[in-house]
C-alpha cells in the first residue's frame, strides 16, 4: 500500500483519504463530507454525514458568501484553511475533478476518498 508520509500540506500533495480514515473522521465529526454526485445517486445511498454537493455546481457553490452556503446546504461553509474537507463520487474521478476546482479557488488543504463510494461500501459495509 502507498503509505503518505507526514508532511507540511501546502509542500505535499497528501490529497487522497482512505475509507478507514474517513470513518475515523466521521466518527469524531471532524470532517466536511461533500458527495459531489448527482442528487439521485445520493438518494440511492450515501455515506452517513455527507452533503450532496454536485459536480456542476461545485464551483459556483464553493462561491457563495458563509451565510448563503448555510443556507443551501444547512451545514457550515467551508473555509479556505480547512484541513477537514473531503469530496466523495462513485469512484474518485467526479470527486478528483472537484478537489481540482476547489483547490484553484484556494482550499488547498481539500482531499477527496480514494476509490469513492464503492470503495466505501466494500470495506465499510454502509
Amino acid at each position: 500500500a502507498f503509505l503518505l508520509s507526514p508532511c507540511c500540506p501546502s509542500c505535499c500533495q497528501a490529497s487522497l483519504v482512505t475509507p478507514s480514515q474517513l470513518k475515523a473522521m466521521l466518527s469524531n465529526r471532524s470532517v466536511q463530507l461533500f458527495d459531489v454526485r448527482n442528487p439521485d445517486e445520493y438518494q440511492d445511498g450515501h455515506i452517513p454525514q455527507a452533503i450532496n454537493l454536485p459536480l456542476n455546481i461545485v464551483e459556483e457553490s464553493l462561491k457563495l458568501p458563509p451565510e448563503s452556503f448555510k443556507q443551501k446546504f444547512e451545514v457550515k461553509a467551508p473555509g479556505k484553511d480547512d484541513d477537514n474537507i473531503v469530496f466523495n463520487c462513485r469512484t474518485g474521478v467526479r470527486s478528483g475533478e472537484a478537489l481540482g476546482i476547489a483547490r484553484q479557488m484556494g482550499f488547498h488543504r481539500a482531499r477527496h476518498l480514494k476509490g469513492g463510494y464503492v470503495a466505501w461500501v466494500e470495506q465499510e459495509g454502509n
